[in-house]
């Protein structure tokens, strides 16, 4: 892992009301393809098309990070057969990504352990990672063999071989995510309900949108990310605040 990625945490000045840091669980792909009498790999064909749409659009809109759950740590559990098909699908991605990350100006990051990845394609995030390290016209994010606990303990022992005490921040800086932005609104796809060992650092104040659409039709649907948007923007967020009451609890 470049520790480039882990100097600073980055401050946006954008309105309050767009998320800055929008974080998606992309789940459905096989339901959505069997649905369809489709073989079940044909979703995650499905779920990865119109994606760079997608960035664009928010992006135009104020929101300057997002982040995509495509593989956990616990994915390897399924059938040989669906685990390489995907790991050829991200390598045919990622290298499409490289084209967009110039055009666009994209910083483009892949967090998680690349210990078990391919090498092929371990070293594709790599590059991926160095020539858009500079570019500035926002982030976009895969968690591709990640996983919230996996990534703190991981960031734990580099802690604690470096010697020092920690803080928050500083314990930030050896984390993957350490340099991202916290989440904003975590949005999970196919009205599953739970956040599945995703982001746990970064999602400690993050609204939670669960959605009822297949990841396959939210990725293509321009109407459906404008919903994502108009459900935060409804939000009260208050970190662990309230509203303020007078002393007969009415509020002010």
């Amino acid at each position: 892992m470049f520790n480039i990625f882990k100097k600073k945490i980055v401050k946006s000045d954008a309105p309050a009301k767009i998320p800055q840091h929008i974080a998606f669980i992309c789940d459905g792909n096989r339901r959505w393809a069997e649905m369809r009498g489709l073989p079940p790999l044909m979703g995650h064909q499905a779920g990865i098309s119109n994606f760079e749409n997608l960035v664009d659009w928010f992006m135009k809109r104020g929101v300057s990070t997002i982040t995509f759950y495509i593989f956990s740590t616990e994915n390897w559990n399924r059938t040989k057969e669906e685990v390489d098909f995907l790991m050829n699908l991200f390598y045919t991605e990622l290298n499409k990504n490289m084209k967009h990350a110039i055009e666009k100006n994209l910083r483009y990051r892949v967090i998680g352990s690349r210990e078990k990845l391919p090498k092929k394609l371990a070293n594709l995030c790599d590059k991926l990672e160095q020539v858009s390290a500079e570019n500035t016209g926002g982030t976009v994010v895969f968690a591709l063999n990640y996983g919230g606990q996996d990534e703190i303990i991981r960031a734990v022992n580099e802690a604690i071989a470096d010697g020092k005490p920690v803080d928050k921040e500083s314990f930030e800086t050896f984390m993957d995510t350490g340099d991202l932005l916290p989440v904003d609104l975590m949005v999970r796809t196919s009205n599953e309900n739970r956040i599945s060992n995703f982001l746990l650092w970064k999602l400690a104040y993050a609204e939670l949108l669960f959605v009822p659409e297949h990841w396959p039709d939210l990725v293509k649907s321009e109407k459906l990310w404008q919903h994502v948007l108009d459900e935060y923007q409804k939000r009260d967020r208050r970190f662990g605040g309230g509203k303020k009451k007078n002393y007969m609890g009415n509020k002010k």
